[in-house]
């Protein structure tokens, strides 16, 4: 017997959630966005309705919407039945669909500078600022080649958009391709999240050539040497170094990002001090780190008890001169490719240092160390051996070096 049934996508979310129809029949299971939003807890999940409450008034108007939905999915598929045509989910999409447009009046179709606008407001309340800034940043450029070459919407982010889009972003702005690789992909994630709320219909974004283009980033690593120059230095005559430079090296001594080490608290040092445990922001992840010798050193310092951290621009501003202070001002030779054209010119290494250079260097260290790459995986977060070498920074030299140690070389 066929059966409909509503659910929650994320039923334990804190905000607002998207309500999926789910229609059992025939052995199959059919699924469909309602495109109705609701905060899980205003919603009955034994009745599948919201609830009857006067923290939100329109309660009847909302349950209505869902029994002409629940009452569409079960009149498509009678009369498919009836018509002698075999349902299948394509089939039954469509006949709903149609059953839709008899009998509701369908609301205005969203634009896509609408859902953009709402999403990035709803975004407000469980992402972070950087990712908001990203999602602004991509919004603000898109805007503007609506304006200045043609209309945008969801009907026009297709493969001849995707290719104009990086001419205009190269030759008007002239931004690296790393920078262009983060708008595209920022497009998309807007297309994904309208096409999962049932907003948007055009797939051509998932096509393979709508890629989100990257190069390789001039980033560098610090060995484990250079750590021990940065821990030497004496900076008692300046607090704020000396306070930058401690959560510095946490952060390269555990592998966890800016926004993790600086919220370590007395309850995550355990196993009588032995380890670090946390929960990562970005992933959400619970990690287990050893503590090295240098971080229980600090904590000791600290009395497990942190200082504040300055805003990451601001720590990466004073890491700068912390690391020229420890004397690693070798030059390294940086490219980037903007407006199409590759610029190289050396760069003191002290320079190209920032917050996130730590977990680089932990990553790197311990792989050069002969760590197993799946232990090392634990703790970043990298989910594929692929991806993580990718994000190591080891020289053609110190490769060879660490090969010379192989039972095949000897």
């Amino acid at each position: 017997m066929a059966k409909a049934k509503f659910i929650l996508k994320e039923p334990n979310s804190k905000e607002d959630t998207l309500i999926y129809l789910l229609y059992r029949y025939q052995y199959k299971r059919f699924k469909y966005s309602t495109g109705e939003i609701i905060n899980p807890k205003f919603w009955n999940a034994t009745s599948q309705r919201v609830k009857s409450t006067k923290q939100f008034p329109e309660y009847p108007e909302f349950n209505a919407r869902l029994d002409k939905l629940e009452n569409g999915i079960n009149n498509a598929f009678r009369k498919l039945l009836n018509d002698g045509i075999q349902p299948n989910n394509t089939i039954l999409k469509k006949a709903l669909e149609s059953e839709l447009d008899d009998n509701i009046l369908k609301p205005r179709q969203v634009s896509l500078f609408e859902f953009i606008d709402s999403y990035i407001e709803e975004s407000k309340l469980n992402k972070s600022i950087g990712t908001i800034k990203v999602y602004n940043t991509a919004y603000k450029y898109l805007k503007e080649y609506s304006k200045k070459k043609r209309p945008v919407d969801f009907s026009t982010i297709t493969l001849e958009f995707y290719n104009q889009y990086l001419g205009f972003l190269k030759t008007e702005h002239n931004l690296s391709s790393n920078t262009i690789g983060k708008h595209i992909k920022t497009i998309k994630s807007f297309m994904n999240e309208a096409t999962e709320r049932g907003i948007n219909t055009n797939m051509e974004f998932r096509n393979k050539r709508f890629k989100t283009i990257r190069e390789e980033a001039d980033t560098v690593y610090l060995s484990v040497d250079e750590l021990a120059k940065i821990e030497k230095i004496d900076l008692s005559s300046s607090p704020r170094l000396d306070k930058v430079r401690d959560l510095f090296l946490i952060g390269c001594y555990t592998g966890l990002r800016f926004s993790d080490f600086i919220q370590i608290r007395p309850e995550n040092i355990v196993s009588n001090n032995t380890v670090i445990e946390i929960r990562t922001q970005k992933t959400g992840q619970r990690v287990s780190i050893p503590l090295h010798k240098t971080v229980r050193s600090i904590l000791k310092k600290y009395n497990n008890q942190l200082p504040k951290a300055y805003t990451n621009q601001t720590m990466n501003s004073y890491l700068k001169e912390i690391v020229s202070l420890a004397g690693i001002k070798e030059k390294v030779e940086t490219s980037i490719t903007k407006g199409g054209k590759v610029e190289k010119k050396p760069v003191s290494k002290y320079k190209l240092v920032s917050t996130h250079t730590a977990r680089r260097s932990f990553a790197t260290n311990l792989y050069l160390a002969e760590v197993p790459t799946i232990s090392i995986m634990k703790i970043t977060g990298h989910k594929t051996e692929r991806s993580f070498l990718q994000y190591i920074r080891v020289t053609q030299k110190e490769n060879a070096d660490k090969l010379l140690t192989h039972p095949f070389f000897n």
